[in-house]
């Protein structure tokens, strides 16, 4: 009976883990924010009054213009980049999957490219490319004898890179949506007599509406949340937007922490809101498009017009990709910035190498390359077996609140980085012996900041595993934990593997939540090349920027190798 009992037990004990573990990820720390933000004390120096309680804070934030004013920017540099991502994301996907336009799969990848670069690094080489004064192309433009001049520090610059680095998320969806629609209805309407555009704008955008509804929502919350781009392109300009905002607020002497814990808040609750919206407008309509029987979706044969379309493919590649990459390498070899006329562009005695000496002679950036990989590490790891035990309970399982589970570790899809970052700073540097200034938060932070996507990718691999195996197991005497070690793991290892490494990029490239919770002692990469754009070292800015890129591209490559590999040794076990 005993026995019975405790095995009874042992899935609410279970679930109470999990529970416990997000709520000391999450829930703890949203917590501590928002009694920050309904204080008046500082937590450094006084910890904290729950007796204090009131909402002053908000009335002054509320009554703030400059909030205000950093509110507006927010939604106009979002909600412009937002409309040009769609723009672009939507015309790609539409090229690839619904064209007969020649090389798609190189458009494919150019859609993707952006995605693995580090929003400061973009905002860093495209103020190398367009600073008023000295940009590579006002300099190029005016040897040249042109008027024409480009000015990356402004709003509609900010707008422009945040379009074109946040395209791939409405690609990501629209190419899906666009895949799995019955090409039918688009036939019955050129049947009908409609042209090839009125059918694209009346039947096959509207179809696809859920897609494109969620990537730009998406792309709209990832861009409020970032930090990085408005604090290189709209700092110079005096542009304050919530995230460079609340981190000027903690910059001040004294710190104005319980004003920016109530920033911190608005922008989570706006950000929560556009979530909810998100899946209240896809899930008001039926958009059903996907029946039994197969089919295979067409292409429509644009004649001439599809070089056209891979000439803008071309384009948008050399935009985004190899022009900030060659103004990056020209900033961080070439010895001076100042060019006299085109031609001495190419002069290789212009170019050394010692910005890059400059940079590792600091031992600051030793210690933030290091520090970074050990992040990484611990982030990827812990990361990596808190997603698989949730995915697992969620996915395979009837534990016991595995719904409350799930609705915890979503919580954060509605919570930017940098007021994650807020959050933990107020959760633990009022602590004694706690672990604020180790590297160990920054971890945590990570975890806890991308846990939903690391769910997510992990219970689709899972999913995909039909339940006959567990059963077949269990069947022959093994345990719960043997079959998830002998037939779960091995099968799903393609995907827990793409999802640590994904876990270990992002962290690397994660400046948000960094912000507040680095010290001297746990400087990591992200933090450090805002410092030296800050600085004002363009060369070793750029120098450490093209570091930072090839150690991401090496890992994006490893990654591709190690998955490749994993589901090779999978296929051959099997």
């Amino acid at each position: 009976m005993d026995g019975n009992r405790a095995r009874a037990l042992l899935p609410w004990a279970w679930s109470g883990l999990l529970i416990a573990i997000l709520a000391f990820l999450v829930v703890y720390p949203t917590a501590m924010l928002l009694i920050g933000a309904l204080t008046t004390t500082n937590p450094v120096v006084e910890g904290y009054k729950l007796s204090d309680l009131s909402i002053g804070n908000f009335i002054d934030v509320a009554m703030n213009p400059n909030v205000a004013s950093a509110l507006l920017n927010s939604l106009i540099a979002c909600g412009g980049g937002t409309i040009v991502a769609v723009a672009i994301g939507l015309s790609f996907a539409w090229v690839v999957v619904r064209t007969n336009t020649p090389c798609k799969a190189l458009i494919a990848s150019a859609g993707m490219l952006p995605l693995f670069v580090p929003p400061l690094v973009a905002g860093v080489a495209w103020a190398i490319l367009g600073s008023p004064k000295t940009g590579l192309l006002n300099l190029i433009l005016a040897k040249a004898g042109l008027s024409i001049r480009v000015d990356m520090y402004s709003m509609p610059g900010m707008i422009f890179v945040f379009g074109i680095y946040y395209a791939p998320y409405v690609y990501m969806f629209t190419a899906a949506a666009l895949r799995n629609m019955d090409p039918s209805l688009e036939e019955a309407a050129e049947i009908s007599g409609a042209s090839a555009t009125r059918t694209m704008a009346t039947v096959t955008f509207p179809l696809i509406m859920p897609a494109i509804l969620s990537g730009m929502l998406l792309s709209f919350i990832v861009m409020l949340g970032i930090y990085g781009i408005p604090a290189v392109l709209g700092s110079p300009a005096n542009i304050n937007v919530l995230t460079t905002y609340i981190f000027a607020l903690t910059a001040w002497s004294p710190p104005k922490y319980n004003t920016a814990a109530a920033v911190a808040v608005i922008l989570m609750i706006v950000t929560g809101f556009l979530v909810y919206a998100q899946q209240r407008i896809v899930g008001s309509r039926s958009y059903t498009t996907v029946a039994g029987k197969a089919f295979r979706p067409r292409s429509l044969n644009l004649g001439p017009w599809r070089f056209m379309t891979l000439g803008l493919a071309i384009v948008y590649l050399l935009i985004v990709v190899v022009l900030p990459t060659l103004a990056l390498i020209v900033a961080a070899f070439r010895k001076f910035m100042f060019i006299r006329d085109i031609p001495s562009i190419f002069e290789m005695k212009q170019y050394g190498w010692q910005h890059f000496t400059k940079m590792l002679d600091n031992p600051l950036t030793v210690t933030s390359i290091i520090n970074s990989m050990k992040v990484g590490i611990l982030t990827a790891i812990v990361g990596g077996i808190l997603a698989f035990a949730i995915g697992y309970t969620i996915t395979r399982t009837k534990a016991p609140a595995r719904r409350t589970i799930d609705v915890i570790t979503t919580i954060p899809v509605a919570i930017p980085g940098l007021v994650i970052g807020v959050a933990y700073l107020w959760a633990w540097i009022g602590l004694p012996g706690g672990i604020y200034g180790t590297l160990w938060i920054l971890a945590l932070a990570f975890v806890a900041r991308f846990i939903p996507d690391t769910v997510k990718a992990l219970s689709t691999s899972l999913l995909q595993i039909h339940r006959e195996l567990e059963e077949a197991a269990w069947i022959c005497g093994r345990g719960t934990v043997m079959t998830i070690s002998s037939i779960v793991l091995p099968l799903a290892r393609p995907g827990v593997v793409a999802a640590m490494t994904l876990l270990f990029i992002l962290s690397i490239r994660e400046l948000g939540s960094s912000l507040f919770l680095y010290s001297s002692g746990t400087m990591v990469m992200a933090v450090q090349l805002l410092g030296y754009y800050e600085g004002g070292n363009i060369g070793i800015t750029a120098a450490f920027s093209l570091v930072q890129m090839v150690l991401l591209g090496v890992l994006i490559t490893f990654t591709n190798w190690l998955s490749t590999g994993a589901s090779t040794s999978v296929a051959r076990s099997g």
